[in-house]
């Protein structure tokens, strides 16, 4: 077996908290990291650099991003193993060359992470670091490449009060440079043109007052979505995150658990599913604190769609502290607050618990 190794100036590949890493790329895609420096910082020390020569500061400007032209890495199908909680860590240059399945068509994935002393940006054509557009979906638009750019905290703090999310903000960006977006536009409005005979709709909903919005993978067309929870925005064919990527992290985490996928537009870390249970000594996915409501939404009307709950409207969820995570579907681990993947809604955030950085408008 061929194995090539690369050297990476970031955390993207590395399951280690600082140091630069050592990637072997094997000839079926398996990646496997090993640190290359004695001594690594912690994966919570958000003032660590990489250690590499192409992220320190070489012209004294207080830039931590790379100084240094090189070629983008090659990410293509690659999953995270990093749980660097510094934005910084990442900073490098990426790419991937990927295919829309059902287009039959080519796209090359762009993304760059450049930091200073306080924040990091995030610059993306919002192309995925996967194929996308599989048999099962059923996009509503062909996707078109993005000029993205982020700005976020590399020290978020905890606002006073959380704060909602909104259809005119994006809601994270992932290490792969892909938006989410976990909202819909659709929502129980039986006047609507394109309503089914439930009375649902997924677009047309009036701005505001949408007393029932539907949650996309839920629903019984889950928007069209691709095996990789995303699909296309009609107005813009932006290319975003429903839930799950189904790409960036895999199911055999080590260390503390699943690595930092993405970032939340407060510049908190958003992590893969896994955490590790110091009661029972194992891995396991961290659970989501919203519980199904019992019982009937009441009798159908204009403004009611009836039924029994059943987890199609946002409505349908309620917050009972039934798991791990809190409202904004996060918790501090192991010292280090962050947003979590889970399998059940709302999937990956739901609210924000810091500011949130007006990069993120649409």
């Amino acid at each position: 077996m061929q194995v090539v190794f690369l050297i990476l100036s970031g955390l993207l590949l590395s399951a280690c908290g600082g140091g630069s890493s050592s990637v072997a790329v094997d000839d079926n895609g398996a990646v496997q990291a090993a640190s290359a420096a004695a001594g690594e910082d912690s994966a919570g020390d958000s003032d660590s650099d990489s250690g590499s020569a192409t992220d320190s500061d070489t012209d004294g400007d207080g830039d931590t991003g790379s100084e240094t032209a090189t070629a983008a890495i090659d990410i293509y199908e690659k999953t995270f193993t990093a749980r660097s909680a510094d934005c910084a860590d990442y900073s490098d240059s990426y790419s991937a060359s990927v295919r829309d399945l059902t287009g039959s068509q080519g796209f090359d994935s762009e993304v760059t992470v450049t930091a200073d002393e306080g924040s990091c940006t995030i610059t993306s054509d919002n192309i995925p670091n996967h194929d996308f557009n599989d048999s099962s979906a059923n996009f509503r638009a062909d996707v078109v490449k993005q000029s993205n750019q982020f700005v976020l905290s590399r020290r978020p703090l905890k606002a006073a009060q959380n704060d909602a999310l909104s259809a005119q903000m994006w809601d994270a960006v992932m290490l792969n440079g892909v938006v989410v977006d976990i909202k819909t536009g659709g929502c129980y409005y039986p006047s609507e043109r394109r309503a089914d005979a439930d009375g649902n709709t997924e677009a047309g909903c009036p701005n505001g007052g949408i007393n029932w919005q539907l949650v996309a993978l839920e629903y019984a067309t889950k928007f069209g979505v691709d095996q990789h929870n995303a699909h296309v925005q009609p107005d813009s064919g932006s290319y975003h995150y429903h839930g799950d990527p189904n790409a960036l992290f895999d199911d055999v985490p080590v260390g503390d658990g699943s690595p930092v996928i993405g970032f939340a537009a407060d510049g908190f870390p958003i992590y893969g599913s896994y955490i590790f249970d110091q009661s029972t000594g194992a891995f396991r996915k961290a659970t989501s604190g919203y519980t199904l409501r019992q019982g009937s939404r009441g009798t159908r009307s204009d403004s009611n769609p009836g039924g029994d709950f059943n987890g199609i409207y946002e409505q349908d969820w309620e917050w009972t502290d039934a798991g791990d995570l809190d409202e904004c579907n996060g918790m501090t681990y192991q010292g280090q607050y962050g947003y979590y993947v889970t399998e059940s809604y709302p999937f990956i955030i739901s609210c924000y618990v810091g500011t949130v950085s007006q990069t993120f408008r649409k």
